[in-house]
């Protein structure tokens, strides 16, 4: 496991400022279309940012034993982590906690390309039909969390068993 990565020292005041500042400067840049998009993502980014840290909040005040599993195993939280390439656990480690979260059916990781960014999975028994797309996307889904360094998913279905062969009873009469 990587080493916890600490963020540089920010000054709350100063960059409060600024984003005041930019957003003055595209509202009188004449396009109020650009000005109203740039409010409404510093919303949805104080949305996003207030959401996890109240999680976090309310993992470590709920956690027994090591709060910082709990947080680690938060998919907003975890997210928040990664983004700022904070979280402790190398990629290799979220991948396999992301691949985890999919129960239905279990996967087995089977290789990562990182020049490509594709995750080969395996599917431990085959659901029936449709079952490679819903592992794919339910994997996709965690992986966006903790290992948004996979871009693509992959997922190879299990062998399908031995054929059944029915056997019927003997001819019955004479031979």
């Amino acid at each position: 496991m990587s080493a916890p990565t600490t963020a540089p020292p920010v000054d709350a005041e100063r960059t409060g400022r600024r984003i005041e500042e930019v957003l003055d400067r595209l509202a009188t840049s004449g396009d109020p279309a650009v000005a109203a998009a740039a409010e409404e993502l510093v919303r949805s980014l104080m949305d996003f940012y207030g959401a996890g840290l109240a999680r976090a909040l309310h993992l470590l005040s709920a956690a027994k034993g090591d709060p910082v599993a709990g947080l680690l195993g938060d998919e907003l939280v975890a997210s928040l982590l990664v983004l700022h390439d904070l979280h402790p656990e190398d990629r290799d480690t979220r991948v396999a906690r992301a691949v985890d979260r999919v129960r239905e059916p279990a996967l087995d990781i089977v290789d990562f390309d990182e020049e490509s960014g594709t995750l080969t999975l395996r599917a431990r028994e085959s659901a029936g039909c449709g079952s490679a797309d819903s592992a794919k996307a339910a994997a996709r889904a965690a992986l966006a969390c903790f290992a948004p360094e996979v871009r693509n998913v992959e997922v190879e279905t299990a062998p399908a068993g031995p054929t059944l062969l029915q056997i019927g009873t003997a001819p019955t009469g004479p031979r």
